[in-house]
């Protein structure tokens, strides 16, 4: 499968990502919605877990090799000609990780070893019934191995179609329309965030942009944010939701935290040189499902910025010093 790929790579990269591709796409990885981006991430990935910089026979065993979620942007970093921060880690376990561990691709050391989710020292390996297959690609016995593991990922495959279809998200635009995402906190806050941040301080604003771990582009308004200026959406600064007003011509660039970095002072410095051709005044804010989240990660917020907080959903934390001084003056 062949994608756009980022970057400067090698020609030996490319079609190592290429090859991942095709095999994740025969065992029946569903991608189909995934950006190019997204699809070569979750590729390097894989690549990495097996540590394989060449061709994907040349995969190695597990041996006990667990792969932390900074290693793995390490790796990428090191062979695939990646400038990824290692601030990033979380999309490493929270977007390109989730359904590769779902299917069977890959599977983590707390599978093994008696482990928390949020463990620090938790890693990441591909199975080995995987790490088999990529040994046999475009071998004589490919297809016998490839069968093999269909065999095991079907069900797995059926059940996760069937779970999600239960535990579906449901969530309503201000224009009303009705989207699902996938369930979770992380996903509990951007609902919170589509259905009473917006109505509240949104000056009518429209949603312009909504993603989802299993679908980074569940919901993009393509051509009204091509009219407003609005950077490609490819882009790894890529903020949670993304909204406008007309009347106050504003872009609401949304950031929901739940375990990922808030809008911190670089990306907000990112964002702005991104939106240099905008044609709205952009606003830049972080969400927080509730205070004991926000007062993890105050130190880390950007002045000139705005926070809301979901369990006080009628109150906004302005770090725009003298500019609301006199907001709430004695009547």
């Amino acid at each position: 499968m062949e994608i756009m790929a980022t970057g400067e790579k090698t020609t030996t990269v490319k079609q190592a990502i290429f090859a991942m591709l095709d095999v994740l796409d025969a065992v029946g990885v569903p991608m189909a919605s995934l950006t190019d981006r997204r699809k070569e991430l979750i590729a390097e990935a894989c690549l990495a877990l097996g540590d394989i910089h060449s061709t994907l026979q040349a995969c190695q065993p597990n041996r006990g090799r667990y792969l932390k979620t900074r290693d793995i942007i390490s790796y990428e970093n090191l062979h695939f000609q990646e400038h990824r921060s290692p601030g990033t880690y979380d999309d490493v376990r929270r977007k390109e990780l989730p359904l590769l561990l779902s299917i069977g691709v890959v599977e983590s050391s707390s599978s093994t070893i008696a482990q928390s989710t949020n463990n620090p020292s938790r890693g990441y390996a591909l199975s080995e019934h995987f790490a088999k297959l990529l040994t046999c690609y475009q071998s004589a016995n490919w297809t016998d191995e490839l069968h093999k593991f269909k065999d095991s990922v079907t069900a797995r495959l059926k059940s996760l179609q069937v779970s999600r279809t239960l535990a579906k998200l449901p969530v309503t635009t201000p224009s009303g329309e009705h989207l699902e995402l996938e369930p979770g906190k992380h996903n509990l806050l951007q609902k919170a965030i589509v259905e009473d941040f917006l109505p509240i301080f949104g000056f009518g604003a429209e949603l312009l942009y909504l993603g989802d771990a299993s679908n980074r582009h569940l919901f993009t308004a393509t051509r009204r944010l091509k009219e407003l200026g609005v950077f490609t959406l490819e882009h790894e600064e890529l903020p949670d939701v993304i909204a406008y007003s007309q009347r106050k011509n504003l872009l609401y660039l949304i950031e929901a935290v739940h375990s990922t970095e808030p809008m911190n002072s670089l990306r907000v410095s990112k964002l702005r040189k991104r939106l240099a051709q905008c044609h709205a005044q952009p606003v830049f804010f972080t969400a927080f499902a509730n205070r004991a989240s926000f007062r993890r990660w105050a130190a880390d917020i950007a002045w000139e910025t705005e926070v809301w907080i979901a369990e006080t959903p009628d109150h906004l934390i302005h770090y725009n010093g003298h500019r609301f001084l006199d907001l709430f003056g004695e009547s």
